[in-house]
């Protein structure tokens, strides 16, 4: 009985191994297994670092933009002071004597040439 049941373990545990293997799929299921967890585990790194990125140019962007906006706010309240300005004459005799070089009929302008 004791050379007999010891077959019968060996047997049975042979069995049972055969049973595992099959339900693990055996040692190159596992290895695919294994490569195709790494290869997610590195494209969701890889997709990580690419969105950090991606977020560090957005927010560079969104600074610019926002610099854009205050000067554009500057420009705007410029534009509003001059057109809350009571009397618009006075503007705009200021435009055409300072930009444009326009003078008076009976006025003499000088400029300093020696500058240039």
């Amino acid at each position: 009985m004791g050379k007999a049941y010891t077959k019968y373990v060996k047997q049975r545990e042979k069995e049972r191994s055969a049973e595992m293997r099959k339900k693990n799929g055996g040692p190159l299921f596992r290895f695919i297994l294994y490569l195709a967890g790494f290869a997610v585990v590195i494209s969701s790194l890889i997709s990580f670092i690419s969105s950090q990125a991606e977020i560090a140019e957005k927010k560079q962007e969104l600074a610019e933009l926002n610099a854009k906006a205050a000067e554009l706010e500057i420009i705007n309240e410029e534009y509003s002071s001059i057109l809350s300005e009571e009397d618009e004459r006075i503007y705009m005799e200021r435009l055409a004597i300072d930009i444009l070089g326009y003078a008076y009929p009976n006025e003499r302008r000088f400029y300093d040439t020696t500058r240039n």
